[in-house]
């Protein structure tokens, strides 16, 4: 058999190694170090954003904005089903009822159109989720969050240098997210960044980052000594992992040409397979323009998609499920979720499976791929 495709693997396509050795050698290889400095210049320049903040994780970018917010037990705040258990862990922690939103049938994204009957006098927050790097509709969030006056806080884990209507993903909420984990376009194997589009935030948010403490200031000569003057928690990733991600971000254009031929071979590949398999591709909207992150299939049913992970297998091609429905886990129960409450999460989580996709994919390999799903038949 040949090698094995993986569904994903890291990827060395720049200076990644020469800045992780630059930053040991510049002494300071924990957080907020010069290339720490580095990549929150670059967002802040590149997006626009008034303030972006490296974390650890895209998680516990999501608990800052939880503690941003001033969340507190009994508040409501409302969550597409079909997430990442951190979109909504995040916030839970802060003692909130998670209300769970279906997606649309389209996008997969977060159903716009559901959101008002979800609102009552206890919600204090909308999460939308860009969904594989695609829009969420967010004139119409935005909208409904400006009339009822909500926070609106972007999960954009997905989502890097998309736009929807031409503007980037992540700069509409006030408080917005990103992931650099190993499985995302651009990587340090484990890591986040907080944006900060409402200034309000900038300072607390420094604050809650630094363990609570002003030490910010005192770096910045504002103050003569820090201390302890808020809740916080350590949330700065090493500067050693920055140096990692900031050899990515600086070759962010070719990173994400790469990974946009990849997911047009594949949908131009594939179509005519899927038409006469009554498999659906991905769907993008013409107002949208995704960050090719993912390139899935939904297939007829759940035992099709066991089938057809189990053929790709078979030829040493690893594909993958995606979410589970948050309202039906164990924990979504406790807060009331039952069968039935998100319909099409509910389907969609037994149809979806990834194909493999990551920056050196080759053409060698992707036809490899391409060819294994061709010859897989929906009976």
């Amino acid at each position: 058999m040949s090698a094995i495709i993986p569904f994903n693997r890291p990827c060395l396509l720049g200076n990644e190694q020469a800045y992780i050795l630059q930053a040991i050698a510049n002494g300071h290889a924990a957080g907020d170090g010069a290339f720490t400095k580095k990549c929150h210049a670059f967002l802040e320049a590149t997006l626009g954003v008034p303030r972006a903040l490296l974390t650890t994780s895209c998680t516990h970018a999501l608990e800052m904005a939880a503690l941003l917010l001033d969340l507190r037990p009994g508040d409501e705040v409302i969550f597409p089903s079909f997430t990442f258990v951190s979109t909504v862990n995040a916030f839970v922690l802060r003692g909130v009822r998670p209300i769970f939103a279906d997606v649309r049938p389209d996008t997969l994204n977060l159903d716009e159109r559901q959101l008002e009957r979800l609102i009552t006098p206890r919600t204090r927050a909308i999460v939308p989720v860009h969904y594989g790097g695609v829009g969420c509709e967010m004139d119409v969030i935005m909208d409904i969050a400006a009339r009822y006056d909500l926070a609106v806080v972007e999960d954009n884990a997905h989502g890097l240098f998309g736009r929807y209507r031409g503007r980037y993903l992540g700069t509409f909420g006030a408080l917005a997210t990103q992931s650099f984990h190993e499985t995302k376009n651009f990587t340090c194997g484990e890591g986040g960044a907080l944006l900060i589009n409402d200034p309000q935030y900038i300072e607390r948010a420094e604050i809650i980052r630094e363990k609570g403490t002003n030490r910010s200031r005192f770096f910045r000569g504002q103050v003569d000594k820090y201390t302890w003057v808020d809740i916080g928690s350590s949330y700065l990733p090493s500067d050693i992992l920055a140096a990692f991600l900031y050899a990515q971000l600086e070759i962010h254009e070719r990173i994400q040409g790469i990974r946009r031929r990849i997911w047009e071979t594949y949908a131009a590949e594939l179509r005519d397979w899927a038409e006469a398999n009554g498999v659906r591709m991905p769907y993008v909207p013409d107002h949208c323009e995704q960050a090719y992150h993912m390139f899935y299939l939904l297939m007829p049913s759940l035992e099709v998609r066991q089938a057809f992970i189990a053929h790709l297998k078979a030829q040493g091609i690893l594909a993958v499920f995606h979410y589970l429905p948050l309202h039906l886990s164990d924990m979504g129960r406790k807060f009331g979720g039952q069968a039935g409450d998100c319909p099409v999460t509910e389907r969609i989580s037994d149809q979806l499976v990834r194909l493999p996709f990551f920056n050196d994919l080759t053409e060698a390999m992707q036809a490899r791929v391409i060819e294994a799903v061709r010859t897989f038949q929906v009976i």
